[in-house]
């Protein structure tokens, strides 16, 4: 298993005068995005402020794993792009 970082961006459908909690589909979204943290996908995951990036620190055998768990995201295609995945050596700190 590897660490990778993964660049999402808001796109499409995203209405930019609601906070991401008042999109369409937000409930199903963070059911998705819970359920993928709570089995240890997801180690870290949010927004950068300030910008329509996303950033996910996530522990994945290969990109094309990232690709197919997030396939399944309900905001994927709509909402969400995906736009970067890269795999990351964590120098200093630590990940449970």
């Amino acid at each position: 298993m590897s660490i990778f970082a993964v660049i999402r961006r808001r796109t499409g459908d995203w209405d930019f005068s609601r906070p991401m909690e008042e999109q369409q589909g937000w409930t199903a979204h963070a059911d998705f995005m819970d359920a993928l943290y709570e089995e240890g996908f997801f180690a870290l995951a949010g927004p950068l402020k300030g910008d329509r990036d996303v950033l996910l620190i996530v522990r994945a055998d290969s990109p094309q794993e990232i690709e197919h768990r997030l396939a399944g995201d309900p905001w994927t295609g709509s909402f969400l792009e995906t736009v970067r995945i890269s795999s990351w050596t964590l120098r200093l700190g630590a990940l449970d």
